[in-house]
């Protein structure tokens, strides 16, 4: 039996003998949450077939969330669910960003046996838990926001896993939380799929995965203004990632620095060591079309300082080692926790040097609350594209890519329309890495949240 319908029994078997116990009712919240979402994305290389040079789709998606409370005793039980449906409005065959139904979903929309995509997509997720003292277990759907697995919400519905996991806070100011994750849903898909990274992610029968990613780890709070972390991932038979992390927030005149400090080192795991099925992509050291084993060690540094509505920053990363940074990606769509993990890029590609700069504005300082607007600009350099052997030349050695992103939003404050908000999105990438293609991207998302419980 898998998690997934291990989670229903259980789910089911807690509401029918525990539904009317205090709390499990009291305690239980429910929101719909609705977002209209419009994309296009232009690749700015004229040499590009129409169906990969511009995509453009616009959807409307429901998301319901159900939390229930925890029935009485010494372990309190109870069940979470959330249902997702995606709505086409608008798409075309040539602008789906996927012309055949071997590969994943397209921009937005999971696709059709005929290459277009569909009409609507949905699904259900459940979540069994039980909880002891300050510690509580789920089983069943999870959406983990941790450095070393980080659920994507980048389109009209958010990503979610299957598996397990256990929090606990008995320590006081220490954080522990250690799991497993065994499918992963796309933000474009009803379907699970297993777990893979990028290299090996091909979506046809070349392609390998894992059903197995372990976790552990934690937050320790030394002081009110000092957090260090530390985690573990391991995804069987492709990687092991330790994750040391310090974040400061200090006072300094009328406003607050923030620093935050990530480093990962990442290694290879079991076939990905020897079987090229397995290769990581960006290792250029001996190993043919620039695919080897996972060797990767990820310094960075984001400092932030806020004053009288203003926040300015700037951070330097580094990504050393033979291959690109290694995160899980199934290939429709992943997130990584990165300082550079961008709207189009992430900016970790193996021996790449990267310097960002940011700005963003609350306007509440003006008489405007719930209006911002920020922008962030990256520029990676020394990325590594081949490797110094006969097969290989090092003719792409040293190559590049910025990033420029622009954000503007507002959320109804109060009122009729409360939690009303608007976001329009803006990125432009631009780079000299051989066979990538330059993109410009804009994003508007109009979302609203309905209270139900």
């Amino acid at each position: 039996m898998n998690k997934s319908t291990l989670a229903l029994a259980v789910a089911v078997g807690v509401l029918a003998q525990q539904a009317g116990a205090a709390g499990f009712v009291e305690d239980s919240k429910a929101t719909l949450g609705l977002r209209n979402f419009y994309i296009n994305n232009d690749n700015r290389d004229s040499n590009t077939p129409k169906n990969a040079s511009y995509q453009e789709e616009w959807g409307q998606g429901f998301q319901l969330n159900f939390t229930s409370g925890y029935t009485q005793g010494p372990v309190g039980f109870g069940v979470d669910a959330i249902g997702l449906l995606g709505v086409r409005l608008d798409s075309g065959k040539g602008r789906h960003g996927n012309p055949t139904s071997t590969n994943y979903g397209g921009t937005v929309f999971p696709t059709d046996s005929d290459g277009r995509a569909v009409n609507d997509y949905s699904s259900l997720g459940l979540t069994a838990k039980a909880k002891v003292s300050q510690t509580e277990l789920k089983l069943g759907t999870l959406q983990p926001k941790l450095p070393v697995i980080v659920t994507n919400d980048g389109r009209l519905l958010p990503q979610t896993f299957q598996g397990g996991q256990i929090t606990s806070n008995e320590i006081k100011d220490l954080t522990l939380v250690g799991g497993q994750i065994e499918h992963a849903k796309g933000r474009n898909s009803s379907n699970n799929e297993e777990l893979s990274i990028a290299g090996a992610n091909s979506p046809t029968s070349t392609g390998r995965d894992s059903n197995k990613f372990l976790y552990a780890g934690g937050d320790y709070k030394i002081t009110k203004d000092l957090t260090a972390q530390y985690y573990y991932g391991n995804l069987e038979d492709f990687y092991k990632q330790h994750f040391l992390g310090l974040v400061h927030n200090w006072s300094i005149g009328p406003g607050v620095l923030k620093s935050d400090l990530r480093y990962f080192n990442s290694s290879d795991d079991g076939a990905n060591g020897h079987d090229p099925a397995y290769y990581s992509t960006g290792n250029y050291s001996g190993f043919r079309a620039g695919r080897g084993k996972v060797d990767n060690n990820l310094y960075s540094g984001l400092f932030l300082y806020s004053v009288a509505g203003h926040t300015f920053g700037g951070g330097y990363q580094v990504s050393n080692g033979s291959s690109d940074f290694p995160w899980l990606n199934q290939g429709d769509g992943s997130s990584a926790y990165l300082t550079t993990d961008m709207q189009i890029q992430k900016f970790a590609r193996a021996g790449e040097r990267t310097w960002q700069a940011r700005y963003s504005y609350d306007f509440a300082k003006v008489g405007l609350p719930g209006a911002t607007a920020g922008v962030v600009y990256l520029r990676g350099d020394n990325i590594d594209t081949t490797a110094n052997t006969v097969a290989h030349p090092a003719s792409g050695t040293g190559r590049s890519e910025w990033e420029r992103d622009i954000t503007v939003a507002y959320v109804v404050p109060e009122g009729p329309l409360k939690n009303l908000g608007v976001m329009w999105k803006n990125a432009m990438w631009r780079n000299d890495v051989p066979g990538q293609r330059d993109q410009d991207e804009n994003r508007l998302i109009v979302s609203y949240s309905i209270p139900l419980l």
